[in-house]
C-alpha cells in the first residue's frame, strides 16, 4: 500500500517501479519487497499507469509461471496495439491521458 499511496500522491515516478517485460516494452511491476505478490503495469508516463493483473510469483522468473506470463504478454499486446493506433492517428497520448474513443479487444 505504501507503494500505492506514493504513486497516488507523486505521479507513477518511474523510481517506483521494476522493469519486468523486455526492452522494447512498458511493462513494470511494483517492488513489493516483503511478499511474493507481483502487480503488472504499463507505466507509459509519470501520470499515466495502466494497471494490468498480478498474482503470487512462486517461481524466479514470470516466465516460468504460466498465469504471470499470461498478464505480462497480455500488457505487451495492448502497447503494441495502442502504438499502432497513436501512429495512425487514432489515439492521442499525452502526458496525463490517453485520448480515443477506440476499445481495444486483447
Amino acid at each position: 500500500m505504501r507503494f500505492v499511496e506514493q504513486i497516488l500522491s507523486n505521479g507513477a515516478l518511474e523510481r517506483y517501479f521494476r522493469r519486468e517485460g523486455k526492452m522494447n516494452d512498458s511493462v513494470v511491476a511494483l517492488p513489493v519487497l516483503k511478499s511474493k505478490l507481483r502487480l503488472y503495469c504499463l507505466r507509459l508516463t509519470d501520470k499515466i499507469l495502466v494497471l494490468g493483473n498480478g498474482d503470487v510469483k512462486n517461481s524466479r522468473t514470470y516466465q516460468e509461471n504460466n498465469t504471470l506470463k499470461g498478464y505480462v504478454m497480455d500488457l505487451q499486446k495492448f502497447e503494441r496495439l495502442l502504438k499502432q493506433e497513436v501512429r495512425s492517428g487514432n489515439v492521442e497520448i499525452t502526458e496525463k491521458e490517453i485520448i480515443t474513443d477506440k476499445t481495444f479487444d486483447l
